[in-house]
């Protein structure tokens, strides 16, 4: 397991997701996967970068863990901002058009859709999201 704490910015998204590719890369995760996994940093750490502390900046941890068998990666994503369950959100209606829809939850979809499994909880004052892909 390898963890890294940043300053929750969205100037530190590239950051994350080199620290996290150098561990993907390192346990053979395949380039599709790798691009999903990367679109939901950007999501998840630009969602604490621009929410959990708001109008502060404050720390974020990011741990990456390959686990087996089957082969996964988890990536937990622990922030002592405001406490916030994305996965309460209501999905998105995707059969509506744009103009439609409402705003926002669109990212927290895509990321729903594309991982094996995402879990929340709030423990000891962090916000903890954790993301599965099988790789």
């Amino acid at each position: 397991m390898k963890e890294l704490t940043i300053t929750a910015t969205i100037e530190n998204i590239p950051a994350v997701t080199e620290f996290v590719d150098a561990e993907l890369e390192a346990c053979g995760c395949p380039i599709k996967a790798q691009m999903q996994i990367d679109i939901a940093i950007d999501e998840l750490f630009g969602n604490i970068a621009r929410y959990a502390y708001n109008p502060e900046v404050g720390p974020a941890t990011v741990r990456v863990e390959v686990t087996e068998p089957p082969l996964a990666v988890v990536i937990t994503f622990i922030d002592g901002g405001v406490p916030y369950d994305p996965l309460k959100k209501k999905d998105p209606d995707i059969t509506l058009s744009a103009d439609d829809r409402e705003i926002g939850g669109l990212g927290i979809f895509m990321v729903k859709k594309s991982m094996d499994s995402i879990t929340y909880e709030y423990k000891d004052g962090k916000n903890i999201l954790a993301i599965k892909k099988n790789l």
